[in-house]
């Protein structure tokens, strides 16, 4: 594996790690997809694509997902190691 692919392949590991956090905090709610889209002003299928790691969301949604599900923005991060960033940016 190249060093191109093998951090691509740990940037969609982080996007697939950050959507699992947010798809728990929304379970913990008893919330559906569509409701937190609903409270973040987003298409629902915008939030299932983060939430299947295959949307790469702005620092602007991610806060305003946060927001809406009650959570401070660092929780959203909070299991997220150096180790799980790609290599350019872990670096």
């Amino acid at each position: 594996m190249t060093k191109r692919s093998e951090a691509k392949t740990k940037a969609d590991d982080l996007h697939t790690v950050f959507g699992a956090k947010i798809r728990t905090f929304r379970l913990k709610l008893g919330i559906s997809q569509e409701e937190l889209a609903a409270r973040c002003g987003l298409d629902r299928a915008y939030v299932g694509g983060i939430e299947r790691g295959e949307r790469n969301p702005s620092l602007k949604n991610i806060g305003i997902i946060a927001n809406a599900l009650g959570v401070p923005l660092a929780e959203l991060f909070g299991s997220v190691r150096r180790s799980d960033l790609p290599e350019k940016v872990g670096k």
